[in-house]
């Protein structure tokens, strides 16, 4: 049997991944205690398979090593954070990195700055306790939905053709869900300027 890409980390990849979905409970739990409303859809965790980081370091050219999957690599922790509206996400991120064992280690913000193909999430890389490194991506449930239906349509599939044509719908369905993400944002805000 091949020895693990983690070594033998993979127990406290984990235990780091549960801790930090604990407190992102404990955030949820506070906004929902101020505002009457949950601001998180569903959260979801994983440490990335052993074959997936196997891959991305061959892609990568990097060894498949411990050190590249642990210090190289820095979504072998990933989380995903669904919230119902565009403003949840940017408290939820505020209020991570406010937390004392959470420090911010690159962002890439995807709803102000929307990638050529529509695709919008906030991408977060952070390191855990000084040692484990998260990506954490926050989205609506829009953009969520659009992620999703994206991959499924072109997972392992080279677009051929009418490639021009997908990508410009894609593009347009994309656009067509951020358009709908800000006027439900507008009515939250105006439900509770009432």
């Amino acid at each position: 049997m091949e020895e693990s890409i983690y070594g033998n980390h993979k127990k406290d990849l984990e235990e780091a991944m549960h801790e930090l979905l604990a407190m992102i409970s404990g955030i949820r739990a506070e906004i929902t205690e101020e505002t009457g409303m949950d601001p998180v859809e569903h959260l979801l965790g994983r440490v990335k398979a052993e074959n997936s980081m196997r891959e991305k370091c061959r892609r990568k050219g990097l060894p498949e090593t411990q050190d590249s999957a642990l210090n190289e690599i820095h979504d072998a922790i990933g989380l995903r954070i669904v919230c119902a509206f565009i403003d949840d996400i940017y408290t939820i991120r505020d209020r991570l990195l406010a937390l004392p064992d959470i420090e911010s280690f690159e962002e890439k913000d995807y709803i102000r700055h929307v990638k050529s193909n529509g695709y919008r999430s906030y991408h977060l890389i952070i390191r855990y306790r000084g040692t484990w490194f998260a990506e954490i991506q926050l989205r609506t449930i829009s953009m969520d939905t659009w992620a999703a239906l994206e991959h499924h349509l072109k997972y392992k599939r080279e677009l051929k053709g009418n490639n021009a044509l997908i990508v410009r719908e894609l593009k347009r369905c994309a656009d067509e869900l951020a358009s709908t993400d800000e006027s439900m944002q507008t009515l939250r805000d105006m439900i509770r300027d009432l």
